[in-house]
């Protein structure tokens, strides 16, 4: 065990600081812009105000900077941290789940990187140590890794590495057409933009900038034809330049895309400006999931994702290890499941349909508001027509696709683990194996009551991915049944998390 205890870089207070700063900006900005209040000096109140909260963040900063401080145990990861409230953590190297290493662009100029280790108890990281040498905390997560698992005092070397996948440029492309980032962004663009400037300006702004466009076309005089033919090249111009810069976001997250496998650990490395390595044991996935949308079909594409017992913390921020296969074949993500999980059989060789009795109940969340709509619509314009009718056309397209999901709905269930698939246009399947089971709950609803069905609901520790591991559409006697088989095999099972 190490006598000495360590501090983080000498340079961790400044990427402290920032991080705060950034989450304070927004707000400061607004205080700045939109404050039009003075003191009797004439110096306006919200300088002041920016002034003591820059104050306090960087006190802040350097006194973390200074309390904080770890030891390397033969087993164990001690943490000291705190002034007036003094905390001391005994971290367990078999306790730690999940391994992130992060390094945005202003890490990699400085040549650190940030640490979090992950348990599968609560939302925060057990510890999250920004900022240390890269080299250190290569080092740290290397001896995490080894001594989680080796006996006290043994020598752990090297294992071999496997490269499971990777993701060359092409692939980069396609996933930035299917994933099609640039709508999210300029969503998100447009809300902040909403939320930092007066609405009023905002409205008078784009007003003002349509009539420009109107007036100038207008006095073009051009003729029906060819204003539709400008509509169009514009909205393929919008809609190139959507998935330039969709592409642009895939680049910049997947590059450098890299699924390894040393010693029955999974390891992501990613990203071009912001990189990301992230690692966590095989016997920590608690549920895998495969997507296939209808874009996924075109290009014949799917996706693996994974569920870890880990907090809950790193899915909002995308640094947990949630994705094995951002993109890939089919035969290629079928391969790694059959890879990684040798015992089970993948695809099943049968899957059970559900009672397709009430199928259209998966309709019942749009009536509502398509029958407010149709409401307002017929209030606003006085009288039935056309117009008022329009959102009554989404019905039959909604129970088409009820239809199509009942009918597509099945499981699996075998020695090993089970299985469910859902979805028509958005395809899913989720797999659970039986030792990773906690807990199994059947639900009726008063519909359920009135066909004869019921839902069962596997509950496996730290399996948050949606869609929810369930069965759903069941006859009442078949989920009965299979609550006492999956019953008996969790009872003589021993829990592997």
């Amino acid at each position: 065990m190490d006598a000495e205890e360590r501090r983080l870089h000498p340079w961790s207070w400044l990427f402290a600081l920032q991080q705060q700063i950034q989450q304070l900006l927004v707000p400061l900005v607004a205080l700045l812009v939109f404050g039009r209040r003075s003191n009797e000096d004439g110096l306006p109140y919200q300088h002041w105000i920016i002034a003591a909260v820059f104050a306090a963040v960087l006190g802040s900063a350097l006194a973390r900077y200074w309390s904080y401080r770890y030891r390397i145990g033969t087993d164990t990861l001690s943490i000291r941290s705190g002034i007036f409230e003094r905390t001391r953590r005994e971290i367990p190297f078999a306790r730690i789940h999940n391994v992130v290493v992060h390094q945005n662009l202003l890490h990699r100029l400085f040549g650190v990187a940030e640490l979090r280790l992950e348990s599968a108890a609560g939302d925060k990281p057990e510890a999250q140590m920004r900022v240390l040498k890269l080299e250190q905390a290569l080092e740290l997560e290397h001896l995490i890794r080894h001594r989680g698992k080796a006996a006290p005092g043994a020598e752990a070397q090297e294992p071999a590495t496997d490269v499971l996948l990777t993701l060359p440029l092409p692939e980069l492309v396609r996933q930035g057409l299917i994933s099609n980032r640039a709508l999210v962004v300029l969503a998100a663009a447009v809300g902040a933009a909403y939320q930092l400037f007066p609405r009023r300006a905002m409205e008078e702004a784009i007003t003002q900038q349509g009539r420009q466009v109107f007036g100038y076309a207008s006095q073009l005089q051009l003729g029906t034809g060819t204003v539709v033919a400008g509509a169009a090249m514009l909205l393929v111009a919008a809609l190139l330049l959507m998935w330039a810069m969709s592409i642009g976001l895939a680049i910049m997250q997947y590059h450098g895309f890299r699924l390894t496998e040393a010693d029955r650990r999974l390891t992501v490395e990613r990203g071009l400006l912001t990189r990301l390595r992230s690692s966590v044991a095989r016997r920590r996935i608690q549920a895998w999931t495969l997507r296939e949308g209808a874009l996924h079909r075109l290009f014949r594409r799917r996706q693996l994702r994974v569920d870890i017992a880990a907090g809950g913390a790193g899915e909002k921020d995308g640094r947990a290890l949630k994705e094995l296969a951002p993109l890939a074949p089919p035969d290629t993500c079928d391969g790694l499941l059959q890879q990684l999980l040798p015992q089970i059989q993948w695809p099943p060789a049968h899957w059970h349909a559900v009672s397709t009795r009430g199928w259209w109940r998966l309709c019942l969340p749009v009536l509502l508001p398509v029958a407010a709509l149709t409401a307002v619509l017929t209030h606003q314009t006085g009288a039935p027509g056309l117009l008022p009718l329009l959102p009554l056309l989404w019905l039959p397209w909604s129970a088409f696709k009820a239809h199509r999901q009942v009918s597509r709905m099945g499981y699996s269930v075998d020695a090993q683990r089970v299985a469910v698939r859902g979805g028509w246009w958005n395809r899913w399947w989720r797999i659970a194996e039986l030792d990773k089971l906690q807990a199994l709950r059947l639900e009726r609803s008063p519909l359920d009551r009135a066909f004869g069905t019921a839902t069962l609901t596997l509950d496996t520790a730290g399996a948050f991915g949606a869609p929810p591991l369930q069965l759903r559409f069941l006859d009442e006697q078949r989920a009965r049944e299979l609550m006492e088989q999956l019953g008996r095999e969790m009872a003589r099972r021993k829990l592997r998390w």
